[in-house]
């Protein structure tokens, strides 16, 4: 099985999500290929009402803490409410660009 379908085990079974995405991004960073390192994961769920932004973020890498201990490095969050969901119209947002480090371990520009 792999890491993304392990992952979108693990969030089902803990927030029941209305929807739920789970995109492996580790190709556009300095990752070895196959390295199933860096995520995209877009969680609608009723659990986050009434949470703050770091809330909600705390109970997604809970759910995911046995993946972090074996080789996930990453994970680019969005955790909204149905309604939160809705009113943005259903639209899952781009993941920010690597900041990765150059060969020279530097911040490339």
């Amino acid at each position: 099985m792999s890491r993304r379908e392990r992952i979108r085990e693990h969030l089902q079974s803990a927030l029941s999500p209305f929807h739920l995405e789970v995109t492996d991004e580790s190709h556009q960073h300095r990752a070895p290929p196959g390295s199933e390192s860096h995520f995209k994961v877009v969680v609608i769920s009723d659990r986050f009402a009434d949470q703050t932004l770091v809330a909600r973020q705390r109970l997604v890498n809970k759910a995911l803490q046995g993946e972090f201990e074996n080789g996930l490095h990453a994970l680019a969050l969005s955790t909204w409410t149905p309604e939160e969901w809705f009113e943005k119209g259903g639209i899952s947002p781009d993941s920010p660009p690597c900041l990765g480090g150059s060969e020279s371990g530097r911040a490339e520009p």
